[in-house]
């Protein structure tokens, strides 16, 4: 069992998403959790959208990239005493009921972290070249931090309070996903794996992530692991 909700705070880090980010807070705030949004530099409506519908809302006031809002919003779920902090998709990817399942596990198995996974889970509509592309960056995740997982590019992810403190994410764009399972594998401490499903649509495939951007995060993780 997952605990008293009101002890879990849900992290979102959005940029033009005014479009989905209404819907994603709602389904979030049906299941009582907290939930802090913060809005990275949009130039749309998306912080006075979340506003609305229910969310904290904190705002960067130029775009700096995911991993630099999802480190805003972490330090401030742990300010406002969190127990759990859970990162979520602006995109309408997630669904807000798995939140349970993930910190469900972290107390089930005693571990610090918990890794939501599309492969354990159900990825339908995801394009080839996406799959392909999501393989690969498994494969090289595995090979430079010795993690068996098997998904590395998952935005659903939970961690209990003592680890959310101490995350530092230094890259601040899509190479953060790979930095964090860097830094649980630098730690040692437990993570487990939880099949979750991932909603394909027109919308959220647009915003995904292109080879281009592959090739990107793979030279800045690079160039990270040279400045070691």
């Amino acid at each position: 069992m997952a605990g008293s909700s009101a002890k879990i705070w849900v992290v979102i880090s959005a940029y033009r998403e005014e479009r989905m980010i209404a819907s994603v807070v709602a389904q979030i705030n049906a299941q009582d959790y907290s939930v802090v949004v913060v809005d990275d530099g949009s130039p749309d409506r998306t912080g006075e959208v979340a506003r609305v519908a229910g969310a904290v809302v904190l705002r960067h006031p130029v775009n700096l990239g995911q991993g630099a809002g999802l480190q805003t919003g972490i330090s401030y779920a742990v300010g406002q005493g969190a127990e759990y902090v859970v990162t979520f998709d602006g995109d309408g990817q997630h669904r807000a009921h798995e939140v349970a399942s993930l910190v469900g596990a972290l107390q089930d198995h005693r571990a610090e972290f918990a890794l939501g996974s599309r492969f354990l889970g159900s990825a339908a509509r995801l394009p080839p070249a996406r799959r392909l592309l999501l393989r690969l960056a498994t494969w090289f995740t595995r090979l430079t931090t010795g993690l068996q997982v098997t998904d590395t590019h998952n935005g659903l992810r939970a961690m209990t309070r003592r680890r959310a403190s101490a995350i530092v994410l230094h890259q601040n764009r899509m190479a953060h996903a790979s930095e964090i399972l860097h830094q649980i594998a630098e730690s040692k401490l437990k993570y487990v794996e939880v099949p979750v499903t991932i909603d394909y649509t027109a919308y959220s495939i647009s915003k995904g992530q292109t080879l281009g951007d592959a090739l990107l995060i793979l030279t800045d993780l690079f160039a990270r692991r040279l400045q070691r």
